[in-house]
């Protein structure tokens, strides 16, 4: 009896053994794969995003000021409550930390100049819609020949053409506050 017994510890120790075995070489091809996969990946390199390149402070004024497209326009509004022109480009400069004049006259003033045959994607635009004012309106360039901006008093924010029949001849010019 004291040998069966003992054939039956035997077996369960071999059975024991097989299994650590077979879970460790589980656990070592595991390991050998996962090392593989990692030495055959391809190496990363920093993405490049347009917040390193040149433009993008521009490019993120357009984003935001396409992001308002549909808020109502408010006089004298300067928050997501709603806007006036300047307002707009007030609230949006604020936020990317510029400090920039509230009317659009002062904007004008203040900014530095853009040619308008080289526009790019947040530049401002300027324009005389007022008897006796040489600016009286303000406009973010979205890029492709459109620009955002908070028309009047009963109308949402919108996106419209530079070539647009009423804007178009109405451009005094073009500035921005980042270089």
């Amino acid at each position: 009896m004291g040998s069966s017994r003992d054939a039956r510890h035997e077996t369960r120790d071999t059975i024991r053994f097989i299994r650590v075995s077979r879970l460790a070489s589980r656990v070592s091809l595991l390991l050998a794969l996962t090392i593989l996969a990692a030495c055959s990946s391809a190496p990363t390199r920093p993405v490049e995003t347009t917040r390193d390149l040149p433009s993008s402070v521009g490019s993120e004024i357009a984003l935001r000021a396409l992001a308002q497209v549909g808020k109502p326009y408010r006089y004298g509004g300067a928050d997501l409550n709603g806007f006036d022109c300047s307002g707009l480009v007030y609230y949006i400069h604020h936020e990317l930390g510029f400090d920039v004049p509230r009317t659009a006259a002062e904007q004008y003033a203040a900014s530095h100049r853009v040619n308008v045959d080289r526009l790019e994607p947040g530049d401002l635009l300027f324009f005389h819609t007022l008897k006796g004012r040489a600016v009286s309106h303000v406009a973010i360039y979205a890029g492709d020949g459109r620009f955002v901006h908070s028309p009047q008093t009963g109308r949402a924010i919108e996106l419209r053409e530079l070539n647009d029949e009423y804007y178009g001849p109405r451009l005094v010019g073009a500035g921005r506050f980042y270089f």
